[in-house]
């Protein structure tokens, strides 16, 4: 009697443990091309985020916009409503002239007046 039961053990683990086995490679690689898929998404979010082409976009650490400093470069500034891109008519009037490497903006601002 002790025999037919240790054999019907041996064969329901040698069933079973392949099984197994494939069940939790399956469950892994299922789990895998999940979060693939969702850092896919997330990337795609990230890549609508609009500040590097905005003219309000300094791109110094410590004020990287000038309008939004705290929303510049996150998932807020997704639908800003002040972004304007750079070389729009609106900024190229706002930017000063400069001649031979030196910055006029003294006299633009003042010619502004």
């Amino acid at each position: 009697m002790l025999e037919i039961f240790s054999i019907q053990t041996t064969h329901l683990l040698a069933v079973s443990c392949p099984v197994l086995i494939w069940i939790v490679l399956v469950i892994f690689f299922f789990s895998v091309c999940l979060a693939i898929r969702d850092g896919m998404m997330r990337l795609r979010r990230l890549h609508q985020i609009p500040c590097s082409k905005c003219a309000f976009f300094t791109g110094d650490y410590r004020l990287k916009c000038t309008v939004h400093p705290s929303k510049a470069l996150s998932e807020e500034a997704i639908d800003c409503l002040d972004y304007e891109a750079m070389g729009s008519p609106q900024t190229k009037q706002l930017q000063p002239r400069c001649l031979n490497g030196k910055c006029c903006s003294q006299k633009f601002l003042a010619f502004r007046r």
